[in-house]
């Protein structure tokens, strides 16, 4: 499939916001930088990734760009629409997972991602998806106000009910069914987004994209160097398995990289590097690891 002149404009714009993050959260790292491992896919396209390790402030975090495309969609692109099951596609997005050292700083996630598929008789179709989610293992409530007020904000000029749908979205998606609790304290998260025509569409992606910079830095400077001992570690190794959990039964993202035949290595990079698994876990009553439950059911944060 030939790439089109959107596939080409969301792919610049991909490629810049790569850079953008990886910038930032080096030189607020400190210690570290990202290395890159540029890769190409069988099928067609690649990709760049790239992971900082064992900085002053992310023991691992990557942040992943890809270009794909493909004669044939995969199982997980035509769930929804089996009509295009057999065709061509293009796929670009960016998607960056940090784990950071300290407990007290929060994981996070975010992703933004343009699809393109075409099927000879079928009017060609395309989408953005994407957003962004925050899981902190000792949760402070300014910290989940700044992040769902940054994501609000993002929201607003594109309806007064986005915030509230795409935040109800990202509850949903995030949600580990067999554990009953929510991955983190939310954020955004859109998908199949066509409406209102491509420059809006693109638009709003683009302001999630660079709004989760606005969102997560000033909670990484808040928290970074809060004291910790070995009780925060080991609560924190514990509840990374919950991260584990959901991106292997659940997430989309990589079950359509798997499924595509996407670079294995890539699409994993979103795992925490140490993890820690115990059989039935409970906290100490009225504990600060207790007190996490209370945040990990949706909620009205603002």
């Amino acid at each position: 499939m030939s790439h089109t002149d959107h596939a080409k404009t969301a792919e610049h714009f991909m490629r810049q916001l790569q850079d953008r993050l990886c910038d930032a959260l080096a030189d607020i790292d400190g210690e570290a930088s990202f290395v890159e491992d540029a890769w190409t896919r069988e099928g067609g396209g690649g990709g760049r990734t790239r992971v900082l390790r064992d900085g002053g402030v992310f023991e691992q975090g990557g942040v992943n760009f890809s270009l794909v495309h493909g004669d044939r969609l995969p199982p997980s692109a035509t769930a929804h629409r089996p009509q295009l099951a057999g065709g061509s596609f293009v796929a670009t997005g960016v998607s960056l997972v940090m784990h950071p050292r300290n407990p007290y700083v929060p994981t996070t996630h975010m992703n933004v991602r343009y699809f393109e598929a075409r099927k000879e008789g079928v009017e060609p179709l395309w989408w953005f998806g994407g957003g962004f989610d925050l899981t902190p293992f000792y949760p402070f409530d300014e910290d989940v106000t700044h992040w769902h007020q940054v994501a609000r904000d993002v929201c607003t000029p594109y309806g007064h009910d986005v915030y509230e749908r795409y935040k109800r979205w990202c509850d949903e998606y995030f949600y580990l069914k067999h554990r009953d609790e929510t991955r983190g304290i939310g954020g955004l998260f859109f998908d199949d987004l066509d409406e209102g025509g491509f420059d809006r569409c693109f638009a709003f992606t683009r302001d999630v994209g660079q709004g989760f910079l606005d969102a997560y830095l000033p909670i990484v400077e808040r928290r970074m160097h809060t004291p910790w001992e070995e009780r925060e570690r080991q609560f924190q190794l514990y509840r990374r398995g919950r991260y584990v959990e959901f991106n292997l039964v659940y997430d989309r993202g990589t079950l359509f990289g798997l499924q595509s035949g996407g670079r294995t290595e890539s699409i994993l990079m979103s795992l925490p590097p140490l993890v820690r698994f115990e059989y039935a876990y409970t906290p100490e009553p009225g504990s600060a690891e207790a007190a996490l439950a209370d945040y990990l059911k949706p909620r009205d944060w603002l």
